[in-house]
């Protein structure tokens, strides 16, 4: 039972004749994983700076204590009489800025931004819910208030803060492998179409049915299909990469021609040395041209997906081994399977197969060392404490 009473005055007459017998403070340490989570970030490429409404004198502590190097503390009131220009200028100089308001923080992240970084915000307090709706990936924690785990894109169940470093490297291989895809979709359809011109110049007959092309391109998707689980070389995990259009481009305009280069080889030895010049011959020339191309789209799967020399240097997973292996085995059978027939493929000669696997081969070699492969992810990981404020 609580009972209420109401006085009709108001005195300071309670604040008089007091003995001090102690002070009651209250402690909020950083997390144990903190420091190898900041120094773990750090040895990726991601910069760690720390945004709170605290006192900066408690803030720089902290920032010892985890081994983060505070320097010269940016406060508030000094970012409220920056333009945008002179505070873009400053985040990239300074780690820990205190005395913030909840529109500082924005702001600070917004500078950020405006610089080229992609920004991340870990906060957990209602002060850090403007911060997190405004970064680029707001982070937040299952003990959060409700508002900052409103305004959060991920909330983390896990107690251990090292889950922002495997969240990073998780990203930058999606990324990677997503990258490889593409880059490889996009130089082999270029290098077809590009050598169905070439030929149709100059070959009276059309050097592949579209069934053909369209049976091509499948078991080379197929093939693809376990790229999700493929391995990223570390070197390209020790940065953040961005997204670049321009590199596809380079792809096609190197790998495209330079596959083309093999495939005008291959219709010159079909057309000279097997004889498969006229257009009664030219189920022979289909069915060659349609090994030889299979297996170099499959085999430039491994050149790809590595800046590093495939094989030896860089393998790569084993559902991909098992995939591109399984497809160039089965683009070898078709010819001579009963389907070869349905789509106007006939059984080649014996040796036009090892013909086609040393070009495959020389597409390999030959493209190996050319290829770039970028990735982005966090620039810039922003943490931020919940001010007591």
């Amino acid at each position: 039972m609580l009972k209420l009473r109401r006085k009709s005055s108001t005195g300071t007459d309670d604040e008089h004749d007091l003995i001090i017998r102690g002070f009651l403070t209250f402690l909020d340490p950083p997390k144990e994983s903190a420091g190898p989570a900041i120094s773990a970030l750090m040895d990726i490429g991601v910069a760690v700076k720390v945004l709170t409404g605290d006192n900066a004198i408690v803030t720089t502590r902290i920032c010892r204590q985890v081994g983060l190097e505070p320097g010269e503390p940016v406060l508030g009131p000094q970012i409220e009489q920056l333009s945008d220009a002179s505070l873009q200028q400053l985040v990239e100089e300074r780690t820990v800025f205190a005395k913030l308001t909840p529109l500082q923080k924005s702001r600070v992240l917004k500078a950020l931004q405006a610089n080229g970084h992609t920004v991340g915000f870990l906060g957990d307090g209602i002060n850090d819910a403007p911060a997190l709706r405004d970064a680029d990936v707001g982070i937040s924690v299952d003990s959060g208030t409700d508002i900052a785990k409103e305004s959060a894109d991920i909330i983390l169940l896990e107690k251990s803060l090292m889950v922002l470093e495997e969240g990073v490297i998780k990203g930058r291989e999606t990324f990677g492998n997503i990258m490889k895809y593409l880059n490889m979709t996009a130089s082999s359809n270029f290098g077809n179409v590009f050598s169905v011109l070439v030929a149709s110049a100059f070959i009276p007959f059309l050097p592949m049915l579209a069934i053909q092309l369209l049976l091509q391109n499948l078991m080379y998707d197929i093939s693809q299909l376990a790229l999700p689980w493929d391995k990223t070389d570390k070197e390209f995990l020790s940065k953040p990469r961005k997204w670049d259009a321009k590199n596809i481009g380079r792809f096609m305009v190197w790998i495209g021609p330079t596959s083309s280069i093999f495939d005008m080889t291959t219709f010159a030895l079909m057309w000279f040395v097997f004889s498969a010049n006229s257009e009664h011959m030219q189920t022979l020339f289909q069915s060659g041209w349609f090994v030889e191309g299979l297996l170099s789209q499959t085999l430039v799967v491994h050149m790809l997906r590595t800046q590093k020399i495939p094989f030896i240097q860089s393998t790569a997973a084993w559902p991909v081994m098992m995939m591109t292996g399984l497809i160039m085995a089965i683009g070898i059978y078709v010819p001579f399977s009963p389907l070869g027939p349905l789509v106007g493929l006939q059984a080649p000669a014996v040796a036009v197969l090892p013909m086609a696997g040393r070009h495959a081969a020389r597409i390999l070699l030959r493209s190996t060392g050319h290829e770039g492969v970028l990735y982005p992810s966090l620039q810039a990981v922003v943490l931020g404490r919940r001010s007591r404020r």
